[in-house]
């Protein structure tokens, strides 16, 4: 490598810049010629050396390699470097291949082929001043940073058995790219004839560094070169790395596809357990809704009720506060009269005083009457306060009722959302410290939450058992008010009890009568059969229909049975039991027998308990007025 220049600079290395834009200028603009002939150029800047004639490749690898050259002299670096530019950039369509040739591009080679695994470099050679063992570090440093640009990972000087350093191994990237560098370092050497081949020969130049790419025969070498290689590395094709390569690559792609899979298949099972959860929700919100309506309903009732018992108290309290008044001025008036008789006529002195102790008497028992009635008139205010109260109190349950229904839809909504959100933390596989602090946050907040949900499933299971007694509560009034109404029931009874899902069997006979007009045994028979076919449970002729947003059960016209009851029997038939089907389907679908149920004969209505209250409890008065009166 030739590091003389006939030429003296005066450009410093901060002008290299400067002068290498003035000379590309120049070569731009003809001033300088760099092209002879049709596919001959040379270097106007080497004029001396012995090799003028170049072809684009040879010239492009000569320019790059002096403009990069660390020991040329600023001038001649700048020069070359606008000269290499110059014929990238101007002359790129004369060039015999692509302009990215000072790059140099990795061909792999054949296979038969063998390098030292980590790519290494072979540097012999070394100057003088790199030789001293006292700064080894320093020394292998430099040489680094001289090659940086083929970006080596470490170079180490070897020592000889007469501790001389005549070696440098320069270690690459173990990638392709690193195998690029090393074949660019070595391609550095070769253009300026500071190859292996030439170090080689016997009359090799020894004023600069010789260089090369580690391969099998190095490897193989009894040099300390040879050692090193053999103890740092190994021997390995291009073939077989890539092999290496591509069955690892296969792995990773193996590997990854199932990790897809596996989550693909784990977001479907959240996705299915979001749906489940929402239809949960769902059907606790219509739930809700029902209990509301149902709580609304019962208030309004007995809202009602107490609305219309107060009014009828107080009314019959007004009326026995009138007809005592009316008596006591009738007395008052009576005792005037007397004392007028007495003092203005001679009756009977002894005649009147009886009659004054009879009206004084009468009169006590006015007042106390009078002191009854006003006890009673409070006592139905305390009534009537504790009414209010229990209105008040039925309210407040219902408020804490809906606030509790609704804390708790909301906490099964936040663990739903903080579970969901744990699981995606999971399947992200974070590792971040903020990442890892919020998510310890969500389990605790999720861990709070369940608390939360058990106080409120006590709470609610508390609630629950109390309301399953106040229903059994009223299950055993309903069943005493059925057994009240059952022993009183009478031909003109407005309000009684009626089973439901029981064939009517008097219809059933007079629409019968027509089919079999003298055969009271087989019609026995028949009304048996049909009151057995309505209690068998496999029996079920009915279907489902939407109505305005609304699904209900309608009884099926097809069906077999009823289509034979109607040809026999008739329609009159036919609709008596298509009846107890739809009572039987509407009171007890799965006990299959009838139920006894309160019933307005006179409205054909379902009673509520206190309209059949109000009925036992006045034909109870009625019966005792009766008595009184006989």
């Amino acid at each position: 490598m030739d590091h003389s220049s006939s030429e003296e600079s005066d450009v410093s290395d901060s002008d290299i810049g400067v002068h290498e834009e003035k000379t590309y200028n120049q070569l731009r603009a003809g001033k300088v010629k760099v092209k002879h002939g049709e596919s001959t150029f040379r270097c106007p800047f080497c004029p001396g050396k012995k090799k003028q004639d170049y072809n684009s490749k040879d010239l492009l690898q000569h320019a790059s390699g002096v403009g990069a050259a660390s020991k040329r002299k600023a001038k001649v670096k700048a020069t070359h470097l606008a000269l290499a530019r110059y014929l990238k950039v101007d002359l790129a369509g004369s060039l015999e291949s692509s302009p990215q040739l000072a790059t140099v591009e990795y061909n792999p080679p054949g296979s038969e082929e063998k390098y030292v695994w980590p790519w290494m470099g072979i540097l012999v050679n070394l100057p003088t001043e790199l030789k001293g063992k006292g700064s080894v570090g320093e020394s292998e440093e430099r040489l680094r940073a001289q090659f940086s640009r083929f970006k080596p990972l470490q170079v180490t000087i070897l020592w000889n058995s007469t501790d001389h350093a005549d070696y440098a191994v320069m270690k690459f990237h173990e990638n392709w790219n690193g195998l690029k560098d090393a074949l660019a370092f070595e391609k550095h050497f070769n253009v300026e004839r500071y190859g292996k081949t030439d170090w080689n020969k016997q009359n090799c130049r020894r004023d600069d560094l010789y260089g090369w790419v580690a391969r099998s025969d190095d490897y193989n070498s009894l040099e300390p070169t040879g050692k090193y290689l053999r103890k740092n590395g190994e021997l390995k094709g291009v073939r077989d790395l890539e092999h290496e390569g591509q069955q690892k690559m296969g792995r990773h792609v193996g590997y990854y596809a199932r990790q897809i899979e596996e989550k693909n298949k784990y977001l479907e099972e959240l996705k299915l357990m979001n749906n489940q959860n929402g239809l949960k929700l769902e059907r606790m919100m219509e739930e809700k809704d029902q209990l509301f309506e149902e709580h609304n309903r019962n208030i309004t009732e007995m809202q009602q009720d107490a609305c219309k018992d107060s009014k009828r108290i107080i009314d019959e309290n007004l009326k026995l506060y009138e007809e005592l008044q009316a008596k006591k001025h009738e007395i008052d008036r009576r005792c005037k009269e007397l004392n007028y008789l007495a003092t203005n006529t001679n009756i009977d002195r002894g005649i009147l005083v009886a009659e004054k102790e009879k009206n004084a008497k009468e009169n006590e028992l006015l007042s106390l009457a009078n002191l009854k009635q006003k006890k009673a008139d409070e006592e139905l205010l305390r009534l009537v306060e504790k009414h209010k109260q229990e209105k008040e109190e039925a309210l407040r349950k219902q408020v804490e009722l809906e606030l509790e229904l609704d804390s708790r839809q909301k906490l099964e909504l936040e663990k739903e959302q903080l579970r969901g959100k744990i699981e995606v933390m999971k399947m992200m596989g974070s590792e971040e410290d903020e990442t890892l602090k919020e998510l310890d946050e969500l389990r605790k907040n999720l861990e709070d939450k369940d608390d939360d949900m058990e106080s409120m499933d006590s709470l609610n299971q508390a609630l629950i058992i109390k309301d399953r007694r106040t229903n059994d509560e009223l299950e055993e009034a309903k069943k005493e008010l059925i057994n009240g109404l059952e022993k009183m029931a009478g031909v003109r009874s407005i309000i009684g009890v009626k089973r439901m899902g029981e064939l009517d069997q008097k219809a059933f006979y007079n629409a019968c009568k027509n089919k079999m007009p003298n055969d009271d045994l087989k019609l026995a028979l028949v009304c048996s059969k049909w009151e057995d076919e309505l209690r068998k449970p496999e029996w079920h002729p009915f279907k489902v229909i939407e109505t305005a947003g609304q699904i209900k059960e309608i009884i099926k016209e097809d069906d077999g049975k009823l289509q034979a009851l109607r040809a026999q029997y008739g329609d009159e038939a036919c609709n008596v039991v298509v009846k107890a089907l739809v009572e039987m389907n509407e009171y007890n679908p799965s006990g299959r027998y009838p139920v006894p149920q309160l019933w307005n004969f006179k409205e054909n209505r379902r009673a509520p308990m206190p309209e059949a209250a109000s009925y036992l409890v006045k034909q109870w008065k009625m019966h005792k007025k009766r008595n009184t009166y006989t």
